[in-house]
C-alpha cells in the first residue's frame, strides 16, 4: 500500500513526523508532501495567483510553498505521477479538528482533496487543552491512530466521502474507547475580534475564541472528545441538502 503524508501545519511539524510514523506502522512505501510553512485555517483553498515551488527534504519527502490542497495536487498528479497513492492521511494536526473546524482546517482539506481525486482520505487531529497547549503529545494519536485506520480500509470509505479522526487530549491507556459521531456545532458567541494596537498606536486585530464551557451535543464530535474518547466523523463532498433542495423544486414549479 502507498501513502501519501500532508498536513496544514507545515513541514517542520511535529504532528507531520507522527503521522508519517503512523503511516509507516501500516506501509513501508510513504511519500510525505507537506506546507514549507504553517497553513492552518486556509481552507480548501489553491494557489491559483503565485507558482508552486518544490523542495526535496530527504527521500520521498517534500516540502512545497503553498496549501495542504496543492501538496496533495502536486504528490499525486506530479511526485507520483503515474503511481498514485491508496491512502492519503492528512495530519496529525495540532489541536482538534471538530464541528464547524472542518470548514476552516487545511488538514481537513487535504482529505477533501485526497477523496476529490478518488483515493481513500483520512484526516487525523490531537486535541489539547490548557495544560497541554504549550506541548501537545502525539502519543495518543500515534497508539490508536494505526487499529482506526486499518477499520476503515477493511470496511472501505465510499467514493465521495472523507473520514476526519480526533483523538482526546488524554494519555493512550485513558482514551475511553471510539465513538463514530456526527459533525458537531459550537456556540458562535465564542468567536470575536481582539483590536490591539502596535507600538505606533496604529490598530491591528486578531480573530479569538472565548474559553468557557458550553453545553455540546450528545452522538456529536464535541461531545466524544469531552467523554473521553476517539471520534470518527465520515464527511460528505457533496453538500447539497436534498431536502431543501426538494421543496425548491416544488416552490419553483408552482410559478
Amino acid at each position: 500500500m502507498r501513502i501519501l503524508v500532508t498536513n496544514d501545519d507545515g513541514i517542520h511539524a511535529p504532528g507531520l513526523d507522527a503521522c508519517a510514523r503512523i503511516a509507516r506502522a501500516l506501509s513501508d512505501d510513504v511519500w510525505v508532501v507537506a506546507p514549507e510553512t504553517d497553513q492552518s485555517g486556509v481552507a480548501h483553498s489553491l494557489s491559483l495567483s503565485d507558482p508552486l515551488r518544490l523542495r526535496q527534504v530527504e527521500d520521498q519527502r517534500f516540502a512545497v510553498k503553498g496549501t495542504p490542497t496543492d501538496c496533495v495536487i502536486m504528490a499525486v498528479r506530479h511526485l507520483m505521477e503515474g503511481k498514485a497513492p491508496d491512502l492519503v492521511l492528512s495530519g496529525v494536526n495540532r489541536g482538534q479538528n471538530i464541528a464547524e473546524d472542518v470548514s476552516y482546517s487545511g488538514t481537513v482539506a487535504g482529505a477533501i482533496e485526497g477523496t476529490i481525486l478518488g483515493i481513500s482520505s483520512i484526516a487525523l487531529s490531537q486535541a489539547f487543552g490548557p495544560a497541554t497547549r504549550a506541548n501537545p503529545s502525539y502519543d495518543t494519536a500515534e497508539a490508536h491512530a494505526p487499529e482506526v485506520i486499518r477499520t476503515l480500509l477493511k470496511e472501505g470509505i465510499p467514493p465521495g466521502i472523507l473520514v476526519n479522526v480526533n483523538f482526546p487530549d488524554r494519555p493512550p491507556k485513558d482514551v475511553q474507547g471510539i465513538a463514530v459521531t456526527a459533525q458537531g456545532r459550537r456556540d458562535q458567541n465564542l468567536m470575536r475580534i481582539d483590536a490591539r494596537q502596535d507600538g505606533r498606536g496604529n490598530a491591528y486585530y486578531w480573530i479569538g475564541f472565548e474559553r468557557r464551557v458550553f453545553a455540546t451535543v450528545p452522538g456529536s464530535d464535541l461531545r466524544a472528545l469531552d467523554e473521553g474518547r476517539i471520534s470518527v466523523t465520515p464527511l460528505r463532498l457533496d453538500m447539497t441538502d436534498e431536502p431543501f433542495m426538494t421543496r425548491l423544486a416544488q416552490v419553483f414549479e408552482e410559478k
